[in-house]
């Protein structure tokens, strides 16, 4: 029997996966493996009867550019004692690919080690993926996916600030994200919007919805100051993984819950939830703003990959051969801006459990810094008198108070 490659797919689907399948695809195919693709993610792996199917040339040349994944995705995170041996040795699988997140490489980890003390010669390599831009990989690296969907997140949030001019309103949008701000950040610089908010910039100060409340209505007076009735604030739904459940509920919305009594937040639009916090807000101080919310995330997953990540998420591919080729494993692919091509191993970026730790927005940076402090609009002190025009106490928006920044 030949040996053999198999692909797994795992978390949310971000452009480029199909490249990545397809240019691993290829590349084992053209020295001598069977390759197999997984579908259903790890669940499907240790069922008692995977979902697979044999790939060839063919599968492979028709998926390269497309969005979505061609392998079927699952989110579902096995425990330790779900682990099984069976489906490598029946198919004398060699080397397990996994195209996923940090849940994904984490557990890809986990299995290393099982796999390991089994005896059972299985290599791991993992292509980091996510929108999110949020896997650990050397600063100023992204994870394939996160420019493709940031391009299509700019595309869209460009004609909603071009709508809120036209229109003299306000757009409050909610950008996917988890605990990173990433994509929030890219497309909210990209955009030129008034504000932006991140979790990360909490960095001093504990994140509460009254503050990102203030946030944006700090945003919005000192347009007013300046003449404008319009603008965007975007907010990665980041902030709400530093948030406790007596928070969520505490805006009123009429969640639905968990088995362990938490708010399901995926049942409910973030930006909905921002959108009516600042309109009671505004209320209570007579400040007659419109303002709209807008969900981005979803509609950012799929999109086919611009040229970035098909020629990124191609070299990935063809990276993975080379470190298995290397005798390498239990890591990422990974490459520098010559091209060259590197592991970065798991258990070096994960913690005492084996989770990979997230990479979050360097909030310090000169690049993240310069953004917020010189391409925002929002009330500092020296704004207090004319936002008394506004708002009756100007200090609770200024944008330094709030976050307990120092001022330059």
């Amino acid at each position: 029997m030949k040996p053999a490659v198999a692909i797994l797919c795992a978390g949310g689907p971000a452009p480029g996966i199909n490249t990545v399948i397809s240019s691993v695809t290829k590349i084992f195919l053209n020295n001598g493996f069977t390759v197999i693709g997984l579908n259903g993610g790890y669940k499907s792996l240790f069922a008692e009867e995977p979902d697979y199917e044999y790939l060839d040339f063919e599968y492979a040349d028709n998926i390269y550019s497309k969005g979505g994944s061609e392998l079927k995705m699952s989110r579902y995170k096995p425990r330790d004692d779900e682990f099984k041996t069976a489906f490598f040795e029946k198919n004398n699988v060699k080397l397990l690919v996994t195209i996923g997140g940090d849940d994904t490489a984490s557990t890809a980890h986990r299995l290393t080690n099982y796999l390991a003390q089994k005896k059972i010669d299985v290599k791991s390599i993992h292509v980091p993926k996510t929108i999110d831009n949020d896997l650990p990989l050397p600063e100023g690296f992204p994870t394939f996916g996160y420019h493709s969907a940031k391009e299509e997140g700019v595309r869209i949030a460009t004609t909603i600030y071009e709508d809120a001019r036209t229109s003299g309103t306000w757009f409050v949008i909610s950008a996917m994200g988890r605990e990173a701000g990433h994509l929030a950040f890219g497309i909210g610089t990209s955009c030129h919007f008034p504000m932006i908010i991140i979790p990360e910039m909490f960095n001093k100060t504990k994140i509460t919805f009254d503050k990102i409340t203030n946030l944006i209505i700090s945003s919005m007076v000192k347009r007013r100051i300046l003449g404008l009735d319009y603008g965007v604030a975007i907010i990665s739904e980041g902030v709400f993984h530093f948030m406790s459940d007596e928070e969520i509920i505490g805006t009123g919305i009429n969640f639905t819950y968990d088995d362990h009594g938490h708010p399901e937040l995926g049942n409910v639009s973030k930006s909905h939830i921002f959108n009516m916090l600042v309109q009671q807000k505004l209320k209570t101080l007579m400040i007659k703003v419109k303002s709209r919310p807008n969900e981005m995330g979803y509609e950012l997953r799929c999109c086919r990959p611009i040229a970035y990540d098909l020629s990124y998420a191609t070299l990935l591919g063809l990276g993975v051969y080379k470190l298995y080729s290397e005798g390498i494993s239990g890591c990422m692919v990974t490459t520098d801006r010559k091209g060259d091509i590197a592991p970065l191993f798991l258990k070096d970026v994960s913690d005492e459990s084996g989770k990979v730790i997230p990479r979050l927005v360097n909030i310090e940076s000169q690049k993240t810094q310069l953004v917020y402090r010189n391409n925002l609009h929002y009330i500092t002190r020296e704004d207090y008198n004319a936002a008394k025009k506004y708002v009756p106490n100007p200090e609770e928006y200024d944008f330094h108070k709030i976050l307990d920044w120092p001022r330059e």
